[in-house]
């Protein structure tokens, strides 16, 4: 069994069922990326794959270290060791990303414990100077509050600032290249790939090549209509940058 495993899942959102038969098999260390046109239930995937209550699993299963998770809750599967970078981060006013990232950081990591070491607390304040910098941000960006505020491109660096923060086991990334401009999307990819290894593994999903040229997956797939039509090492996104989706939607019957 794969370390993380979907399948056949089928998945409606008021009765109209958007998933059709989804089977994927990811393990640590891969990077696999998700593409294909709008409306094909891309971000779907990813929001049902961390239990969005608003979709209703019409048949399937995702197994991820012995368990079928769609029988958890969100932060029981965060807890397992998966994270969702969203697409649309929500504003959140009152509460800064700071605090955002420290209760987090705590949920997952924390001893337990309701006393705070002294080295816990040394422990977080270093790892987050080091992931903004290493966002090309500013200390003072974690004192803003969460997303109020933001431009496209400071909503996805706090996203996978989140990311660099809690070090899950696998990401799910949701069109985290949209809304970047050219630096920022080599800054955010670059900060992905320092997690690439052993005991990391993600699932990008994008529109365009841009952002696998800096992440270079082990396998990219085709969604369209709910359905993968194709799937193939980083050769396949180049020919879809050259060819769009219709020729392989086509050649499907989809």
């Amino acid at each position: 069994m794969a370390d993380l495993e979907i399948r056949n899942l089928r998945v409606a959102i008021e009765g109209k069922e958007i998933l059709k038969g989804i089977s994927l098999a990811l393990n640590k260390g891969e990077v696999h990326a998700i593409m294909g046109p709008n409306g094909s239930g891309k971000s779907t995937l990813a929001l049902v794959l961390m239990g969005h209550p608003k979709y209703e699993v019409l048949e399937g299963e995702v197994w991820f270290k012995g368990q079928n998770i769609l029988e958890l809750e969100p932060n029981e599967r965060a807890k397992l060791g998966l994270f969702l970078a969203f697409q649309y981060p929500v504003e959140i006013e009152g509460v800064t990303l700071s605090h955002f990232l420290w209760t987090a950081y705590r949920a997952l990591h924390g001893n337990g414990e309701a006393r705070i070491s002294p080295q816990e607390i040394k422990v977080f304040r270093q790892r987050l100077k080091e992931n903004l910098k290493k966002l090309h941000l500013d200390e003072s960006f974690a004192q803003r509050h969460l997303n109020l505020g933001f431009s496209g491109g400071e909503k996805k660096r706090a996203e996978i600032l989140q990311l660099l923060m809690l070090q899950p086991e696998f990401a799910i990334l949701d069109e985290t290249d949209s809304g970047l401009d050219i630096d920022s999307l080599k800054i955010v990819a670059e900060a992905v790939q320092s997690l690439r290894g052993p005991n990391f593994g993600a699932l990008v999903i994008t529109h365009y090549q841009r952002i696998l040229h800096h992440l270079k997956p082990d396998f990219v797939h085709v969604l369209a209509d709910g359905r993968i039509v194709a799937s193939g090492g980083p050769e396949l996104a180049e020919e879809l940058e050259k060819k769009g989706y219709r020729w392989l939607t086509e050649a499907q019957g989809v």
